[in-house]
């Protein structure tokens, strides 16, 4: 089922959401500094291309408290925005609802990439 949820949802909103998580991953790959949080967004972009079958855990210390809070200001904001009005749109029908879960845990992600663990 997975395989299939994955084929469906590249097509309807993946492609979109993986992208959008790659071209940020280079815009922050531009400053040396940034290449952290970059290398980040391209392990997340895998998640946002196919997120069925995954699970997303969170932890951390204080090192990713600190870096959730200056991405959320220079570049968190815009991937939860465009992840949850893809949610709300898979949400208009029951058909969609499972996919619109899935682009609501990626705009969870989206607010608070470090400390996350995918498996």
């Amino acid at each position: 089922m997975s395989f299939l949820g994955n084929m469906i949802w590249f097509i309807f909103g993946g492609l979109i959401m993986g992208l959008s998580w790659f071209g940020i991953g280079l815009l922050w790959c531009i400053t040396l500094v940034g290449i952290p949080v970059g290398v980040q967004c391209f392990k997340l972009a895998g998640l946002a291309f196919f997120p069925f079958g995954k699970e997303v855990t969170y932890g951390g210390g204080i090192g990713s408290l600190l870096c959730n809070i200056l991405w959320i200001i220079f570049g968190g904001i815009p991937l939860a925005i465009e992840a949850t009005i893809i949610g709300i749109v898979f949400c208009i029908t029951i058909i969609g609802i499972p996919f619109g879960l899935q682009s609501f845990k990626i705009a969870k992600l989206a607010l608070m990439p470090f400390g996350a663990r995918v498996d």
